[in-house]
């Protein structure tokens, strides 16, 4: 059974991608809606959101869990690697660093993500730890998480503000763009509409699932379970969209 954690729906992302890898074996969701958004949270109160909900998770049986929340997995994975040792820890932050690695071929790289997330400098380090190389343009797009959590994605005001927010990195002329958050790729046709051919843009989700599928057996068997710490019909409706399906979701508090 895997547990996986976001500040919110952009999480759902990630669980996308690990049930196309991994379709039989049970998940365990929860997303912290009550204290959305992470990305303005100090780092002692990420490390405690995260250490109550993995509390939770392990609780519900699950020896391996996602961190699918950037800001979290900048600044709380390795504090709940070290409150939890028992448990099999990914973070969305190490699986992004080493997919831009293995992407560009210029070494110029963009990542944009949470003021908490680029402020924290954790993918420029992680990045650098595997290619000293590389060039890493970081660009902080706190907006983009409301627009996601507000359904805007398809609003013309966002891809002004994809432009803006953008800007900058198209005149680095990077080849490789990682959206440091799992909201963004739902942003991520406005997004690369506006850096252009020429920039390859990725999500970590896909590659944290390969990881979990090398390492995981998928003969588990369980029913997936979903839950937040505020429900409103407006979060149910942003599940079903990215699922593909209409799923329960249960409120509960930690």
């Amino acid at each position: 059974m895997i547990g996986i954690f976001d500040s919110g729906v952009g999480g759902l992302t990630v669980v996308k991608e690990i049930k196309k890898q991994l379709p039989d074996i049970p998940i365990v969701y929860f997303g912290d809606t009550a204290r959305l958004p992470y990305g303005n949270k100090s780092q002692e109160t990420i490390q405690k959101y995260s250490a109550e909900i993995v509390d939770f998770l392990k609780k519900r049986g699950c020896q391996t869990i996602v961190i699918a929340c950037n800001s979290a997995s900048a600044l709380a994975a390795d504090y709940v690697r070290g409150k939890y040792p028992d448990i099999k820890i990914y973070d969305v932050v190490s699986t992004g660093a080493e997919a831009v690695v293995e992407t560009t071929k210029s070494k110029k790289v963009g990542v944009i993500g949470t003021t908490a997330t680029i402020n924290s400098s954790v993918y420029k380090k992680k990045i650098s730890e595997i290619d000293p190389e590389m060039e890493v343009f970081a660009k902080a797009c706190p907006l983009f998480v409301h627009l996601v959590e507000e359904n805007w994605i398809r609003r013309p005001e966002t891809k002004k503000i994809a432009r803006a927010y953008l800007r900058e990195l198209k005149l680095k002329k990077i080849d490789t763009l990682l959206l440091g958050c799992t909201h963004y790729p739902l942003l991520e046709k406005i997004i690369s509409g506006v850096m252009g051919r020429r920039t390859k843009v990725i999500a970590s989700g896909e590659r944290l699932a390969e990881d979990l599928k090398k390492n995981m057996s998928d003969n588990e068997k369980g029913k997936d379970k979903y839950f937040v710490s505020d429900l409103t019909p407006h979060f149910e409706k942003l599940a079903q969209n990215i699922l593909g399906k209409k799923v329960k979701i249960e409120k509960i508090v930690l």
